[in-house]
């Protein structure tokens, strides 16, 4: 059960972020200004707004990815910012169902992410995943929970 409601809050809140990402972009259209850096925000929660070379960057430093899993992060990134892109300009679409849909579509690119991983990496992914969602909502919860649990 707790599995289920961290997978869920966690899917929430990224499509929240896609979401304002989104709508902001949408709103500065008409200014020069260039897009924010993947690099702010409380708990390193920006970095899901970094284009995906440089998202992989990050995991392979923080996961250590080996030469044979980068290109293909690479390329489940570059598949779901495709998606995500093409789901932000499909108007027919509720709010509601584009962030189910944004939800969706992250928690697969993430669980074939994890499949690429050996048991090491997918540990420190799963913490990578918490921490995020926690720091980003303040979550003082740090404590309790293992990845195992998950």
């Amino acid at each position: 059960m707790l599995k289920h409601g961290l997978l869920v809050l966690t899917l929430v809140a990224f499509a929240l972020a896609v979401s304002s990402a989104a709508l902001a972009q949408n709103g500065n259209d008409n200014q020069q200004s260039p897009p924010p850096s993947g690099e702010q925000g409380p708990g390193g929660y920006g970095h899901r707004h970094m284009d995906p070379e440089k998202r992989t960057e990050m995991l392979t430093k923080q996961l250590k990815l080996t030469s044979d899993q980068q290109p293909k992060v690479l390329e489940i990134l570059k598949s779901e910012q495709s998606q995500m892109e093409s789901l932000h300009s499909d108007s027919s679409l509720s709010d509601d169902d584009r962030r189910a849909k944004m939800m969706d579509i992250h928690k697969t690119s993430n669980g074939q992410i994890r499949a690429l991983l050996d048991a090491n990496q997918q540990k420190k992914f799963d913490e990578m995943q918490n921490h995020q969602w926690q720091g980003h909502h303040g979550g003082g919860n740090t404590g309790s929970g293992s990845p195992d649990q998950q």
